[in-house]
């Protein structure tokens, strides 16, 4: 009986060759993109699309909580100075064509057959889809709580990598813009859980694509200072705290890993002691 795999190889280059023709084609001359080989299209395609994700969502949502609501949601003498915001993106803009390669490699490594992906929902059905996503997710939390808590913990890690993102510690020079303020190494370090979960459990191949670029607009949201309140979401109130005490709230997008951990502080209860 054939392997029903043997095909996905086809179909992801297909699918790679679609999205490469959709963001290329719209952004670029053709005759300035179709002679490269399809890995190194990925890889601009992959850096154009980050490069918009990042200025988009950072500009909207500056807009939206510096200005247009004003004095809402972030007190005047709180807001980042344009110089801070201006330094954030210098250094996303640095690190923004590495960041870009490990998509690139995930894909490439994806369509020769070397993960456990596959390219429609239909190869699986609806209800182990559900399943391999929940599954991936709880790897990426477990993974990105980790990696996010040796880079602290390993001293030449945190010096030589984490600290860049770090130099942003209070609420005044916080911005949507740090959300991928990183060193270059230190950014792809947090994003790797994505990539080996590819290997672990098997995950609809666009979504991974799609849960990576989300990346960029969540990074921004927990970056503007501004507790949602939506338990058991780790958003801007827990990260803010991890940005002034270094030593809380290292989880990704719940605070679950945090609790199991021993790591989580509530910004409520900071609140109140404050009160």
């Amino acid at each position: 009986m054939e392997d029903p795999t043997s095909g996905y190889g086809k179909l992801f280059a297909q699918d790679s060759e679609l999205y490469n023709r959709i963001v290329l084609g719209t952004f670029l001359p053709h005759a300035a993109w179709a002679p490269l080989p399809r890995f190194f299209q990925t890889w601009l395609r992959n850096y154009i699309g980050g490069v918009l994700l990042y200025f988009i969502s950072g500009f909207l949502w500056c807009f939206y909580i510096y200005y247009w609501k004003r004095n809402v949601y972030v007190p005047k003498d709180s807001i980042p100075t344009r110089r801070a915001m201006l330094l954030q993106i210098y250094v996303a803009m640095k690190a923004m064509p590495w960041y870009s390669v490990l998509p690139t490699i995930s894909e490439y490594l994806t369509e020769i057959g070397c993960t456990k992906s596959f390219p429609r929902i239909h190869n699986v059905g609806w209800l182990p889809y559900v399943g391999y996503l929940t599954i991936y997710m709880i790897i990426v939390e477990f993974g990105i709580y980790w990696m996010h808590r040796e880079l602290h913990d390993i001293k030449p890690l945190y010096k030589y990598l984490h600290a860049t993102h770090h130099i942003y510690n209070k609420q005044n020079t916080l911005s949507p813009f740090a959300g991928l303020a990183f060193h270059p190494l230190d950014g792809i370090l947090q994003a790797l859980p994505h990539s080996l979960a590819l290997f672990i459990v098997p995950i609809h191949f666009t979504a991974h694509l799609a849960l990576i670029f989300m990346e960029g607009i969540w990074t921004a949201n927990i970056h503007d200072c501004i507790h949602g309140k939506l338990w058991p979401v780790m958003g801007a109130g827990y990260h803010t705290i991890h940005h002034t005490t270094y030593r809380h709230n290292y989880g990704h997008y719940t605070i679950w890993m945090d609790w199991m951990f021993g790591t989580l502080r509530d910004p409520e209860e900071d609140e109140g002691k404050v009160m």
